[in-house]
């Protein structure tokens, strides 16, 4: 009796574990499909508005209530200009809606680097503040550089002022075309808390217009000119910087 109990027991602790090995597996799946942004040439986006030289894009998401965008743009901006404010961490105050707070977090290399970001959300809507892992490249030859922005909410403590963003993935590509930028941006965020899908949807039109124009505008300053991009011998993108270093 003894041993029956003794194999029943491991019969079911083999059965629990399956179990739990298959949720993780599922989760995992789950997650990684949730990290995924839809492709570029999609021909599910819906043009929303066109603006001067910009246009806007929305895709429904299957699994969630908030809407991806996808917005194009000409910039009257050289690369190098744009990725010296792309490359700020503190920049994102500079050019994108509603940031008020935005700097470096961590350890990290021009490759791979981490930073923290606030939204400033109308009253009485509270605040939404985001950690963010940033990978960025770009290959010689073409020209082009692209920027990954993924939500990494368990770098930083939470703020209690504040609802964290967990689920949040940005691609940026910028492609040199002659002394302009094209500029591909897609994205997809859960702001978390009571909001209303249809509400933030409506805001998602006006978010990459308004930035899209200051990231242009900034990118003019003299702050931002006379950088250079950087490659290695093989090619690749590794840095954005002035030529003294500054």
């Amino acid at each position: 009796m003894r041993q029956t109990g003794a194999h029943g027991f491991k019969g079911w602790a083999s059965v629990i574990s399956g179990v739990i090995c298959a949720l993780l597996v599922s989760a995992m799946a789950a997650a990684t499909a949730r990290a995924a942004l839809p492709a570029e040439d999609s021909e599910a986006w819906s043009l929303r508005k066109e603006t001067g030289n910009i246009r806007i894009y929305t895709m429904d998401q299957s699994d969630s209530s908030f809407q991806a965008f996808k917005a194009e743009a000409l910039l009257d901006a050289p690369i190098e200009s744009i990725m010296a404010v792309m490359v700020n961490p503190a920049s994102c105050m500079e050019w994108l809606l509603n940031c008020t707070e935005s700097y470096g977090v961590g350890k990290g290399s021009f490759h791979e680097r981490y930073a923290y970001s606030v939204n400033d959300m109308p009253w009485p809507v509270t605040d939404r503040d985001y950690v963010l892992t940033i990978r960025t490249r770009g290959n010689e030859a073409s020209g082009e550089v692209i920027m990954e922005m993924n939500a990494t909410p368990g770098l930083r403590a939470e703020n209690s002022s504040r609802i964290r963003v967990d689920r949040s993935d940005t691609f940026y590509r910028f492609i040199p075309e002659g002394n302009k930028t094209r500029m591909i941006w897609l994205q997809h965020t859960d702001p978390n808390g009571a909001l209303p899908g249809w509400l933030v949807n409506t805001l998602l039109i006006d978010i990459p217009v308004s930035s899209m124009q200051e990231l242009e505008r900034v990118a003019d300053q003299d702050n931002y000119q006379g950088y250079n991009l950087i490659y290695d011998e093989s090619g690749r993108l590794v840095d954005v910087r002035q030529p003294d270093g500054n």
